[in-house]
């Protein structure tokens, strides 16, 4: 709830260089990403044989359809943009299970994942020229141009925050649930020696409620920010 930890500050002209929980549990996630991509595509063979290139060949098939239904076979190739902000982000609120302050969970970070897909959206849009560019803010009359703009730079704004605050507000809630479950064990059972202070509401019951909050609610941001 109160963010992630600073580590170092290094200082620069401007403004120091802040090294944070967040940057450093990316980098793990980013690592562990590398090693599994390792894994799995470790002896490839032109028939796949093992449990390990299936899996592989799997998750490249979801991918490629995934992009082909939403953008169509032009844009062929950006699976594998795809997949990777599809595994960090998973991995990255996945992370929090073991402990770690899950790096989606800083608006900096998915803030830096906003701002660089917002960049290759305006390329791709820039392709078909800047004045086709500039002409789509007045579509589809030029009294939606105000309104165009605001929706084009509020892109970013939205996807960082829609994605940090999912994942943040879980973590709150589960927090706010724990402590609610210890107020309660002390309420019901607070007047019987010893048995008070063992908190049994708080055994099991949180790991249920962690299903949605950190596993499905983390899932289902990666996909939907995919």
């Amino acid at each position: 709830i109160s963010g992630a930890m600073i580590y170092l500050q290094i200082p620069f002209p401007l403004q120091p260089l802040i090294i944070t929980e967040s940057q450093v549990n990316s980098w793990a996630v980013i690592l562990t990403l590398l090693g599994l991509c390792l894994y799995l595509t470790h002896g490839l063979t032109e028939r796949a044989d093992t449990k390990r290139q299936l899996a592989a060949e799997w998750i490249v098939e979801k991918c490629e359809g995934l992009v082909s239904m939403n953008m169509g076979g032009r844009y062929a190739g950006y699976e594998y943009l795809i997949a990777a902000i599809m595994g960090l982000s998973a991995l990255s609120s996945l992370s929090c299970l073991i402990g770690l302050f899950a790096p989606t969970g800083d608006v900096n970070v998915t803030a830096g994942w906003a701002v660089l897909v917002f960049m290759l959206i305006t390329r791709q849009k820039l392709a078909g020229g800047f004045l086709n560019y500039l002409k789509g803010f007045t579509e589809p009359i030029p009294l939606f141009t105000p309104m165009n703009f605001i929706s084009e730079f509020s892109t970013p704004v939205s996807m960082a925050f829609r994605h940090y605050g999912n994942v943040m507000s879980g973590a709150v809630i589960s927090a706010l649930l724990g402590a609610a479950l210890r107020g309660l064990i002390r309420l019901l059972l607070g007047w019987i020696p010893l048995v008070g202070g063992i908190p049994l509401l708080q055994i099991g019951l949180p790991a249920v409620f962690s299903i949605y909050f950190d596993v499905f609610s983390g899932l289902m941001q990666a996909f939907i920010f995919a």
